[in-house]
């Protein structure tokens, strides 16, 4: 996972870095980034269980009033960080290769999960959305928009002749992560470079045999299939 924190600490991988930019807006986005860099800060020194309006009202500078009507509650002020995380640029690699740039998106993850500060928070998100729809949704939401910005390394791959046409660039994304989220969060075994390198491996070579490509049509009926030419006793019988 990628989460952003606009104040420029980078955190690849488990938490979207901030590019650094600024973003444009008066008094109301500084309120809204203000409270959601408190939110961060909350979550990576107490995780989810520790996040509540008042610690960030007062981490922020932001009246708890304020904070109570605009974002309503915990759910509120988690769903809000992720939505601005998902509209902002994740440091997609370009090696030259669909090979080099899975290897290094994977590694992405990994190191973003093993940051001290990142990853707590990352930890925090996927926790939460576990437990509540409202984070839930804004999970997802948060991850399409990186799968649709993750894109680019398939388009490339496609236009090199590194892939086939028509491979499904969020599937190949999902797959080259997810050993990783599964031995994080479901099986507690260790991850390292190697386990990110293998994912990438395996991830390219299904998308190299076309595994991510849409469905085609049916492949022509075989022999004791529906709509194939009945075969002769003589032939049953040999």
């Amino acid at each position: 996972m990628e989460y952003a924190r606009c104040s420029g600490t980078h955190a690849s991988g488990g938490v979207v870095t901030s590019t650094g930019n600024v973003r444009p807006g008066g008094r109301t986005a500084r309120v809204r980034e203000a409270v959601r860099e408190a939110t961060l800060a909350e979550l990576a020194d107490k995780g989810y269980e520790g996040l509540t309006v008042e610690g960030v009202a007062l981490r922020s500078g932001v009246h708890k009033t304020t904070v109570y009507r605009r974002w309503g509650s915990v759910e509120g002020l988690a769903a809000d960080a992720l939505d601005l995380a998902g509209g902002e640029p994740w440091p997609i690699p370009d090696t030259g290769t669909i090979e080099g740039d899975l290897r290094e998106l994977a590694r992405l993850v990994l190191t973003g999960f093993a940051d001290p500060e990142a990853g707590p928070v990352s930890t925090a998100f996927i926790s939460a959305s576990g437990r509540n729809p409202v984070v839930a949704r804004a999970l997802h939401a948060f991850f399409a928009a990186r799968h649709e910005q993750s894109a680019v390394l398939v388009t490339r791959a496609v236009e090199r002749g590194e892939l086939p046409e028509g491979t499904d660039a969020a599937d190949v994304v999902r797959t080259a992560v997810a050993p990783l989220y599964y031995r994080l969060f479901v099986s507690g075994e260790p991850v390292d470079t190697a386990v990110a390198d293998r994912a990438a491996a395996s991830a390219l070579a299904a998308a190299r045999a076309g595994v991510f490509r849409p469905a085609t049509a049916s492949a022509p009926p075989g022999p004791g299939r529906r709509g194939s030419p009945p075969t002769s006793p003589a032939a049953e019988a040999s």
